[in-house]
C-alpha cells in the first residue's frame, strides 16, 4: 500500500503536489500535452489546487482546439517534434532552430485546417524570392510536411497541403544559377592550388582532407588523430561534431559530439595517396610546433584540425574561408586571363556541403558499382546516391555528344 503524504497540517497531498521546506511553498509537478515537465508553485494549498484545476482546464481545452481543426501550425509542430524521442538531440535541436527561425513567427501561426497546398506554394515562393537556397527550403520542408502529415493521421485534417510543392519550386529554380552543383574536375584542381600560395597554406590540409574523402563537414571537425589507421590505410567515420544554436540555451551556439546523421554513416573511407600525404605531414608539423588541438569535448580529445585560436573550426568560419579564396583567385585570374587573351576559369562560390558533393562526383565518374559509392558516401538512402550519379552521366553523355559533334564524323 502507498504511504500517504501529509502537509505540516496534516492535509493529504495529492498525486504531483509536495510541500518544498526550504522554500516554504506548496509544488504541483506535472507535463504539458507535449511531454514537457513543469512546476507551479503556491504558498497556500488552497491556491495551489484552483491553478491545479485551471491547467487541467487549459490542457483539455488544448486538445479539444487541436480536435476540432481549430489549432495553428505551431501547435501542431510542437505536438509532433514531441513524438520524436527516437531522434538524436543534434538532429532535434536543427528542426526546432528550422523550424523557429523560418515558420514560427509568420507562417506558423496560421490555422493548420485553413492551408491549402496554395498556401505552402507561396510560402516557398516567398523564402525563395527573398534569396533562401533551395536546399534550404527543402530543410524547412522536412519538418513542415511531416507535420501536416501528422495531422492527417490523426484525422484533423483530409490531405497533406505540402505535398508535392517542393517539385513545383524545384521546376521554377532549375535554370537558377543559385542552385549549386559538383565543382568540375578543372575547378576543383584550380582551387586546391590556388591554397598552396603561403597566405591560404594553413587551410590546404583541412580542404584537401574535404575533397579527399566526402566526408560531411561534423564528421570532418571531429577528426581525430586516433581515427586515423595508417597501417591499414583508412579513416574510421564514429562520430560528428555539430555547431548550432541550442534552444534550451537561448539559442547559444556551442559544439556538440553526436553519432554520425545516419546509421549508414558510421563508416570507413580508404585514404587517399594525397589525403594521407598531407594527414602525416600535419602530424609531423603539429609535433614540431607542438601545437596540438588541446580541445576537450564531451570526454574526446586529440582533434586533428584546430583554427588559429587552437579552438575546433567553426562551419560558418570556414565558409566564409572558401569565399576569401575564390573570391582572390577569380579577381586575379581574370585579369591574368585578359593579358594572355583567353577565358578565364572561374571558380564559383561554393559551401562546406560542394566539397561532398564534389568528391561524390569524382567517384560517380570512376566507379560503377553504385553500393560502392553509397558504402563510402554514408547515405541512407541509395536514392541520393542515385540522384548524384544520374547527375554526373547525364553531364557525361552530353560531353560524349559535343566530342562527336567535334570530330566531323559525319
Amino acid at each position: 500500500m502507498a504511504k500517504v503524504r501529509k502537509d505540516k497540517k496534516g492535509r493529504v497531498l495529492h498525486k504531483g503536489e509536495s510541500y518544498n521546506k526550504q522554500k516554504q511553498l506548496y509544488c504541483y509537478a506535472y507535463s504539458n500535452p507535449l511531454g514537457g515537465r513543469r512546476f507551479i508553485y503556491a504558498q497556500d494549498l488552497g491556491e495551489l489546487r484552483e491553478r491545479e484545476k485551471q491547467i487541467t482546464l487549459d490542457t483539455l481545452e488544448g486538445i479539444d482546439v487541436y480536435a476540432r481543426a481549430k489549432a495553428d501550425i505551431n501547435f501542431v509542430f510542437d505536438r509532433y517534434i514531441s513524438t520524436k524521442t527516437e531522434l538524436r538531440s543534434t538532429t532535434m535541436t536543427t528542426y526546432v532552430y528550422t523550424y523557429d527561425r523560418y515558420v514560427r513567427k509568420g507562417f506558423g501561426k496560421k490555422k493548420i485546417a485553413d492551408i491549402r497546398y496554395s498556401d505552402v506554394l507561396l510560402f516557398y515562393n516567398s523564402l525563395y524570392d527573398k534569396g533562401l537556397k533551395v536546399n534550404t527550403i527543402d530543410s524547412i520542408h522536412g519538418v513542415l510536411h511531416p507535420t501536416f502529415q501528422m495531422a492527417v493521421r490523426d484525422n484533423i485534417i483530409r490531405n497533406n497541403p505540402s505535398d508535392g510543392v517542393m517539385a513545383e519550386l524545384k521546376k521554377k529554380a532549375k535554370g537558377d544559377t543559385t542552385v549549386r552543383h559538383a565543382l568540375t574536375l578543372e575547378e576543383e584542381r584550380a582551387f586546391l592550388k590556388w591554397i598552396e600560395r603561403p597566405e591560404y597554406k594553413q587551410w590546404q590540409s583541412l580542404f584537401i582532407v574535404m575533397f579527399g574523402t566526402g566526408g560531411r563537414i561534423g564528421e570532418i571537425i571531429g577528426l581525430r588523430w586516433e581515427d586515423l589507421n595508417f597501417d591499414e590505410n583508412y579513416i574510421s567515420i564514429n562520430h560528428d561534431v555539430t555547431y548550432y544554436p541550442r534552444s534550451d540555451k537561448g539559442f547559444k551556439c556551442e559544439f556538440r559530439v553526436s553519432l554520425p546523421k545516419t546509421e549508414k554513416g558510421i563508416r570507413s573511407i580508404p585514404m587517399l595517396d594525397k589525403v594521407r600525404e598531407v594527414l602525416i605531414a600535419e602530424d609531423e608539423y603539429q609535433q614540431e610546433h607542438n601545437c596540438r588541438c588541446m580541445v576537450e569535448l564531451e570526454g574526446m580529445s586529440g582533434f586533428i584540425f584546430s583554427n588559429r585560436f587552437g579552438q575546433l573550426h567553426n562551419p560558418a568560419a570556414i565558409n566564409r574561408a572558401i569565399k576569401r579564396i575564390v573570391d582572390d583567385h577569380n579577381a586575379r585570374e581574370e585579369v591574368k586571363a585578359a593579358r594572355e587573351g583567353r577565358q578565364p576559369l572561374i571558380i564559383p562560390r561554393f559551401s562546406c556541403h560542394i566539397t561532398r558533393h564534389t568528391f561524390c562526383s569524382r567517384l560517380c565518374e570512376n566507379e560503377t558499382n553504385v553500393k560502392v559509392i553509397q558504402e563510402v558516401m554514408g547515405h541512407k538512402d541509395i536514392q541520393t546516391t542515385l540522384d548524384i550519379y544520374a547527375e554526373v552521366s547525364e553531364t557525361k553523355r552530353q560531353a560524349v555528344f559535343k566530342e562527336l559533334n567535334n570530330s566531323n564524323m559525319f
